[in-house]
């Protein structure tokens, strides 16, 4: 089971996203979901690996999350990969618009959780890592995981 934030639900992370890219900024936005959806977040049946969001018309909007479907919904189920509208003021999407129109920005979620019971997204502002990076951010990690072991050692 995913870990929870404010236990009002469970936390889907794309922890991928943070190995493929640098995160320079990060924003919270609602979400405009169906009931189904809904329900099948709460269940943490969800998916963030291939997905990403883009500004269109002055919308912010999340393409290719896979959110399964409900199975007790029946026939009023949702289609797992539609698009979805993400909530966020409009000077919020300026902003974003004017961050990803230079070449190799983009805008990645990070994760889904809800926040005193409505659904929220967190979307990073991301730059692409380059395979050298990727290197140096494991060296620097098991760096510091060494680091404390030798500190818990001592200590």
């Amino acid at each position: 089971m995913p870990k929870t934030k404010n236990n009002a639900g469970p936390t889907i992370s794309n922890r991928r996203a943070l190995h493929d890219y640098f995160i320079t900024a990060k924003l919270e936005c609602g979400m405009s979901l169906m009931g189904s959806e809904v329900k099948s977040l709460r269940a943490a049946h969800c998916q963030l690996n291939e997905s990403f969001c883009r500004v269109e018309g002055g919308r912010l909007i999340l393409h290719g999350c896979h959110i399964d479907p409900y199975t007790q919904a029946g026939k009023y189920n949702h289609d797992p990969l539609r698009d979805r509208v993400l909530l966020a003021h409009k000077r919020e999407i300026r902003k974003l618009e004017a961050e990803t129109s230079v070449r190799g920005v983009t805008l990645i979620p990070l994760a889904i959780y809800f926040k005193e019971g409505i659904a929220k997204i967190e979307i990073g502002v991301a730059r692409g890592k380059q395979q050298h990076d990727k290197r140096a951010t494991i060296r620097e990690r098991e760096q510091k995981r060494d680091l404390q072991r030798v500190m818990m050692r001592k200590g």
